[in-house]
């Protein structure tokens, strides 16, 4: 699984943390994790609204499987991800809820609050938070008396959502232009997509919106 690792510019200090958090709770499987900041010298700053379309984009795109995402209090970039194509996002503040995510709601990207109730030590909850959540295979079911019902309401609730939403193709126009370019302007997202996104007619759209001036 090729997991992402980015979280938005007021919590740049906390990327660093995350990326190890996600390294250390992946060691020995078969992922491959891939930090796309946001980095504390980057010359603008990226809203978690953006960061979240980021995602989308990662994720329609298919350049990644999964993400893990923050902002200060979680919340918002949970809400921002759940309103764009593509994605089905858990807000984790703790183990149990991560792993609960990971087994039953089976989503691609989870989102932890970097900022609030983040004092001394708060690495310590990162870091079992995030090995909780990859402790196991996604979707298996709990608990194991109910794993089959559970896996049938994850479907049902994929099918709903997929439904209730556009495609990113169809998203992107009718957003505000600048809202747009600016996401596309995080040239560590954007490059990497244009280098291994799946998605030929994503990747186009997503040149020809951001060459126009």
């Amino acid at each position: 699984m090729k997991i992402g690792m980015i979280q938005a510019s007021s919590q740049s200090d906390k990327n660093s943390i995350l990326e190890n958090s996600v390294n250390m709770a992946v060691r020995g499987k078969e992922h491959e994790v891939i930090n796309f900041g946001v980095f504390g010298e980057e010359k603008r700053t990226y809203s978690y609204v953006q960061i979240a379309l980021c995602i989308s984009l990662l994720i329609e795109s298919k350049a990644v499987d999964f993400v893990v995402t923050g902002c200060s209090s979680g919340q918002g970039m949970m809400l921002a991800c759940n309103s764009l194509p593509g994605i089905l996002c858990g807000y984790i503040e703790n183990p149990s809820d991560a792993y609960l995510f990971g087994r039953i709601n089976d989503g691609n990207v989870v989102s932890y609050p970097l900022g609030l109730n983040f004092g001394w030590a708060g690495e310590i909850n990162l870091q079992s938070t995030m090995n909780a959540l990859f402790e196991e295979p996604f979707g298996i079911g709990y608990p194991v008396e109910d794993a089959d019902r559970k896996k049938e309401d994850t479907k049902l609730i994929k099918h709903i959502n997929s439904l209730s939403k556009k495609s990113l193709i169809d998203v992107l126009p009718e957003l505000d232009k600048e809202f747009v370019r600016a996401a596309l302007s995080y040239d560590c997202v954007y490059s990497y997509i244009m280098e291994h996104g799946k998605d030929i007619n994503l990747k186009r759209m997503m040149e020809s919106m951001r060459d126009v001036q």
